[in-house]
């Protein structure tokens, strides 16, 4: 039996969720099952649940994020969760940030076979983007590292007043508490734990929702980002 064999058909959820888009999610569910699994991108026992637990589970993200805005999905890996979220939200722009060449590469094609013309492919890694890429209203991230360490590589990429969106699970308040010190300094002004995908998932998808003031990342890369900033502005006058 091939990989693409064990991928379940996609339940009833996936056809309201991603509306006129479920033909895309459906090929992006192969290419997930396929190509993913061969190169290395999610396991093979991932398959048999590839829509509950990561399509759909990543998709009901964009009940909190606001309309026509700027995102970031910083370590997208094989794109979960910003693929999802590019299928159900056409009105957002989205950059697809991951520092691994064959991830990015697998991104890029999926990209253009869906032809998500809203949804850039950027190869690096978040601190080296800074500054390079514009400042962003959402940073969204899942399963890349614990909520203290992911702040500090995703804050720094946020415009004033936005917000860090990462899917977390049953971890989610313990990791929240222990990075309060953290989050404060990277100048979080306000945190909380949300629950998105009622009647979509079950469980529902919890999310820790990090927002800032008019210092994202703190007084720490306030001098990085003046400094990128800089460098920017001599390499566009050459």
């Amino acid at each position: 039996m091939t990989e693409a064999a064990e991928l379940p058909p996609a339940p009833e959820q996936a056809r309201e969720v991603f509306g006129d888009r479920f033909e895309d999610a459906v090929r992006y569910a192969e290419l997930l099952a396929e190509a993913g699994v061969q190169r290395g991108l999610i396991g093979p026992r991932e398959v048999p649940r590839l829509w509950e637990r990561h399509l759909l589970n990543c998709a009901v993200l964009s009940e909190v994020v606001p309309e026509g805005v700027m995102v970031c999905d910083v370590g997208s890996g094989a794109g979960l969760p910003g693929i999802p979220l590019a299928l159900v939200r056409e009105d957002l722009k989205i950059t697809l940030l991951e520092p691994l060449l064959r991830r990015t590469n697998f991104l890029t094609e999926v990209v253009e076979l869906l032809g998500l013309d809203h949804v850039t492919v950027v190869r690096g890694r978040a601190e080296e983007v800074m500054g390079k890429l514009p400042p962003v209203h959402v940073v969204t991230a899942r399963a890349v590292a614990p909520l203290d360490r992911l702040a500090t590589w995703g804050i720094p990429l946020l415009r004033p007043y936005g917000e860090m969106l990462a899917l977390k699970g049953d971890a989610a308040e313990e990791e929240l508490k222990s990075a309060a010190t953290a989050l404060s300094k990277l100048g979080a002004v306000e945190t909380s734990i949300v629950q998105v995908g009622e009647g979509v998932v079950n469980p529902m998808s919890t999310v820790v929702r990090v927002e800032v003031g008019e210092s994202p990342g703190g007084v720490r890369f306030a001098a990085k980002r003046a400094k990128a900033a800089r460098a920017g502005r001599i390499r566009r006058r050459r």
